[in-house]
């Protein structure tokens, strides 16, 4: 009997995630996981050469004439300009002031760069420059510089916003993944998930059983009140672009520890756990923008937490996990039913444009 059964045709196949080798730039490389390191890692850094360190971070620690410097530079292309919970305004402020707060600094000054399309309404460019305002009085640091620039129609998305800031370091903080060991206390400071579902339902016109705004906020004020406990924290991150999961997974590795994380453990709200369902997310990977995860001395951890539940910002903190001396460089998690699962670096990113 002969086989008629026909072969797959393997040209017509379709590869859901960016190719890793392809020419040209994807949306996947601007996602903070796997695309965007190895684009960083391949090429930016090895163009700058001698001008850069080994690696590059949200925020650099330097020293200037004695006293310890936190500098940070971001770049905001949000889709929609306006959403719930906040605008492409308030990002730019409380982003780089929570990078610099990840160094442990508080942000004193920024610079701000605003690139403008060609037909974009007054009215808009004056909504965005309000609120960035008032994001900056709220965060406590001053706008002292800044740049305008105005591309031709069609070349731009109405408002992209680049700030750079600065900040003092104080004596004793040392915030670094290679200061992560085994025993580290994973805390996460609230409900993750939040930013990228507002965002998406704004985007798209989703309706969910409860409206989803976006939780971003400056953190400075909230790791002030963590160090005031002990300035011997390891290591903080806010997991914004890849969520939770890629910024476990980057201190991971570079800490040279694994990670342990109780899936039941990580608060998501219902309506964010809702809607990723309905959309096949995974809460763990959508970005947040006023949330932060600190590994923590296992002898502090009782006190930094109680530090975090009582300030405005960290009132929904809770311990997720640990960091491990098994499986270097990888993060699991123990789900509900006693198993375990990977949690892998993205490759690219589930909401482009969210921050």
């Amino acid at each position: 009997m002969s086989d008629t059964t026909a072969a797959p045709d393997m040209l017509s196949w379709s590869c859901p995630a960016p190719l890793r080798d392809r020419p040209r730039v994807v949306m996947g490389h601007g996602g903070g996981g796997a695309l965007s390191a190895e684009l960083i890692e391949q090429v930016v850094l090895p163009g700058l050469g001698a001008a850069a360190p080994a690696a590059l971070t949200d925020s650099a620690v330097v020293e200037l004439d004695g006293a310890r410097l936190a500098f940070s530079t971001d770049s905001f292309v949000v889709r929609p300009l306006f959403f719930p919970g906040g605008s492409i305004g308030d990002l730019a402020v409380n982003g780089t002031v929570n990078d610099l707060a990840m160094s442990g600094a508080r942000a004193a000054f920024l610079s701000c760069g605003l690139i403008l399309e060609e037909g974009v309404e007054i009215e808009t460019v004056g909504r965005v420059a309000e609120a960035l305002g008032a994001a900056a009085r709220t965060a406590g640091v001053r706008v002292v510089t800044g740049d305008t620039k105005v591309v031709e129609a069609g070349h731009g998305d109405g408002v992209y916003i680049s700030t750079s800031g600065i900040g003092l370091v104080p004596a004793g903080v040392d915030l670094r993944p290679e200061r992560v060991v085994p025993g580290d206390v994973v805390l996460v400071s609230g409900a993750v998930g939040v930013h990228g579902v507002a965002i998406l339902s704004k985007r798209e016109n989703l309706a969910f059983e409860a409206e989803v705004e976006s939780d971003c906020a400056p953190l400075g004020g909230l790791v002030e009140a963590m160090l005031a406990v002990t300035p011997d924290l390891h290591v903080l991150r806010d997991p914004t672009r890849g969520g939770l999961a890629a910024s476990l997974n980057e201190i991971a590795v570079a800490s040279g520890c694994g990670v342990v994380v109780r899936e039941r453990a990580v608060p998501v709200p219902p309506a964010v756990a809702g809607a990723c369902a309905m959309l096949g997310l995974d809460p763990m990977y959508v970005a947040n923008e006023g949330k932060l995860v600190a590994f923590v001395p296992r002898e502090h951890a009782d006190a930094v937490l109680a530090a975090m539940r009582a300030h405005p910002l960290g009132a929904g903190a809770a311990v997720i996990g640990e960091a491990v001396a098994e499986h270097p460089g990888m993060v699991v998690a123990r789900t509900a039913l006693g198993g375990t699962r990977v949690v892998d670096l993205p490759m690219g990113e589930q909401l482009p444009r969210i921050c």
